[in-house]
């Protein structure tokens, strides 16, 4: 590997995007992993409303967190809503197999948007292409799972469409946030 790409690489997992200090970094990391996991609790249906939320957890996540930060808050959010059982009922037991691709999509979602942030793309297009990235990462799974007869046909609209709207929701409010707290620093 090239020593530019070296460098790169480290960047995009060691440095955040906005700089601040080790005990908010630790404090916004032990939030949005809090939130990411007990939302299903909190609030269980709709599934939109949590999926935004989580969302805008994974894009302030993935802006004010160093990359191997965010971590917990691209896993945790699947765990919570499989231990809590809501969201889906009846079909949450499928999610089982949904989960590593709901993982990967998370991170995509979230170093997609790192990487265009430090190469310095417009946010609310960096929001667009992520959302998509994810959300046809985690449709491709869902429906070679339902090709194999592993998930039932009603987990392939909450695992495609829904996703591409509750990762462009997420990512807008998070966006949203991030301009109001740099306002409100300068």
């Amino acid at each position: 590997m090239p020593e530019h790409e070296y460098v790169y690489i480290r960047k995009l997992f060691y440095q955040s995007i906005f700089q601040v200090k080790n005990l908010e970094e630790h404090i916004q990391m032990i939030f949005y992993s809090v939130l990411a996991f007990f939302i299903p609790f909190f609030l269980g249906h709709p599934q939109w409303a949590v999926g935004v939320i989580v969302n805008t957890a994974l894009i302030l996540g993935a802006t004010y967190l160093r990359g191997y930060k965010v971590l917990p808050v691209i896993l945790l959010p699947s765990i919570g809503v499989l231990i809590a059982g809501l969201i889906f009922g009846p079909l949450t037991m499928y999610l089982v197999y949904l989960i590593p691709f709901i993982w990967i999509g998370n991170a995509l979602y979230v170093y997609c948007h790192r990487h265009f942030m430090f190469k310095k793309w417009n946010s609310l297009a960096s929001i667009g292409v992520t959302s998509v990235i994810k959300s046809v990462f985690i449709a491709i799974g869902a429906i070679i799972l339902y090709v194999f007869g592993v998930i039932p046909a009603a987990l392939l609209i909450p695992m495609s469409i829904l996703q591409l709207g509750t990762a462009i929701g997420g990512g807008i409010i998070a966006l949203g946030i991030v301009k109001g707290r740099n306002a409100l620093q300068n």
